[in-house]
């Protein structure tokens, strides 16, 4: 037990890091764009790059101060059993999944509630090197601080006191407590997400397909948003939102026929 409240406490130091960095950001920003009302700064896309950095920079600083040891067998940063067939089967699911969600949510009259609304707002004006910096900052270095500190630390440390099934609900659960919002939208999203790549890593020992897979979702999600906008149309999502059920279902049943005897059984 002592080991698990070790895990929450790095956590919770993780989050301070976050609201401190990101504090830091904000008055820079300020300092950067002083004659820019608060509210329209806040809501710029350059606002979001800096938040999203500072966030992924605090959880970096958190694994390399306060996680021993920091090696990649500890972070599970090792190479599991997929293959690239099974990885592009990931990553097709992860992006299924996303689809999903974000179409059920415009099915259900969430769509113009939460965070994601000014992502989408700020994404969909986007061009050149703003939308180059998005791309590089949403997409690769948070997608790859998020699976660094939850599923290679924070689940890792989970499993070995509690098994693999409470910890990957746990983690997602705290990993989508980061995405807070008033409507508690983005919330829950990361919570689902988080816990279809909690499985990937269980299932195949490794946090590097959890990396690719969130990399690859975030990538096309903020490339999609800036050339093709939001699909809003309730009859197609409807649509889409089934498709990429059956897709998601299918790569999950695939996923299992695929991976090796002895791995674990309890996640995807």
């Amino acid at each position: 037990m002592h080991g698990v409240w070790r895990v929450f406490a790095t956590y919770i130091a993780a989050v301070a890091g976050i609201f401190a960095a990101s504090g830091m950001a904000i008055v820079t920003l300020k300092s950067i764009f002083p004659d820019t009302p608060d509210q329209a700064l806040l809501q710029s896309l350059p606002a979001l790059i800096a938040g999203s950095l500072a966030s992924s920079f605090a959880l970096f600083f958190t694994l390399l101060a306060i996680v021993q040891p920091t090696t990649p067998a500890a972070l599970r940063l090792l190479p599991g059993w997929e293959s690239g067939r099974a990885l592009g089967v990931m990553v097709l699911g992860m992006l299924a999944l996303g689809q999903m969600l974000d179409s059920l949510t415009w099915l259900v009259g969430l769509g113009e509630r939460g965070s994601m609304v000014i992502v989408r707002r700020v994404l969909e004006t986007a061009v050149g090197p703003d939308l180059f910096g998005a791309v590089v900052v949403f997409g690769v270095i948070a997608a790859a601080a998020e699976e660094l500190f939850f599923r290679g630390y924070m689940q890792t440390r989970l499993a070995e006191a509690w098994g693999p099934s409470r910890a990957i609900v746990v983690t997602a659960a705290c990993f989508g407590v980061l995405h807070v919002d008033i409507s508690g939208v983005h919330m829950v999203l990361a919570f689902a997400m988080g816990l279809y790549l909690g499985a990937v890593v269980e299932r195949t020992g490794s946090v590097l397909p959890a990396i690719v897979c969130h990399i690859v979702n975030n990538v096309v999600y903020t490339l999609q948003t800036a050339f093709a906008g939001t699909l809003q149309d309730r009859r197609t999502n409807a649509v889409v939102a089934a498709a990429c059920a059956l897709l998601f279902v299918l790569c999950l049943a695939w996923l299992r026929r695929a991976a090796p005897p002895g791995t674990t059984t309890t996640t995807v």
